[in-house]
């Protein structure tokens, strides 16, 4: 399955809030298509885990093939997989970004990544899939119009508060990766022990 390019309200009107899709908050309460106001039926626990998994997806952007490859990652580690599996996501280069205020949304973020707006360790690096490390440093290029997109994103950040593993400094545009983040500070509202139960037969 390819990255999703469609509406995006419309997949938060089925899934809920996800701060990485968009910053927009849907008029309409009900989820969208041709019943949506209809009462729907109870539903299965394949379709609840589904949906938890579809909000992992969208909300960080990633194809089926990345999220299962994260979700055998995950597994292969120590402690709890579940957590692991969001500790992973959210070490991703553009989600760091997203979580400092550099893009909007993640698809921002990536697009600042993919087009060499930031760097690690003062190289440009444009993968967004980036595992960033404990001391890593991340910071935007030296360039004017990298510093103007970035700062004019800062003014009004997807995110209020920057979690406490990422060191942030304002005036530089830079931040240190100081650890992984804590379940807690994760922005988004998901069960994600569900996540690990809808893979557990298929990966």
């Amino acid at each position: 399955m390819a990255r999703y390019r469609g509406p995006r309200l419309r997949i938060t009107r089925r899934l809920g809030d996800l701060p990485g899709l968009t910053r927009k908050s849907a008029k309409r309460a009900y989820p969208p298509g041709q019943h949506g106001q209809v009462a729907r039926r109870k539903r299965s626990e394949y379709a609840i885990r589904l949906e938890e998994k579809q909000k992992l997806r969208f909300n960080y952007g990633i194809s089926e093939r990345q999220l299962v490859r994260y979700v055998k990652k995950a597994r292969a580690q120590e402690g709890s997989t579940g957590t692991n599996l969001l500790k992973l996501l959210e070490n991703r280069l553009d989600n760091v970004c997203f979580r400092l205020g550099f893009g909007p949304t993640v698809p921002g973020a990536r697009q600042l990544v993919n087009h060499g707006h930031v760097t690690v360790n003062g190289r440009v690096l444009d993968i967004a899939s980036y595992q960033c490390k404990i001391g890593d440093i991340v910071a935007i290029r030296e360039s004017k119009q990298s510093r103007k997109l970035a700062e004019t994103n800062l003014e009004f950040p997807g995110l209020a508060n920057v979690p406490p593993h990422l060191e942030f400094d304002k005036t530089k545009l830079k931040a240190r990766v100081n650890g992984k983040i804590e379940r807690e500070w994760v922005a988004l509202e998901i069960n994600e022990l569900l996540v690990v139960e809808y893979y557990s037969r298929k990966v």
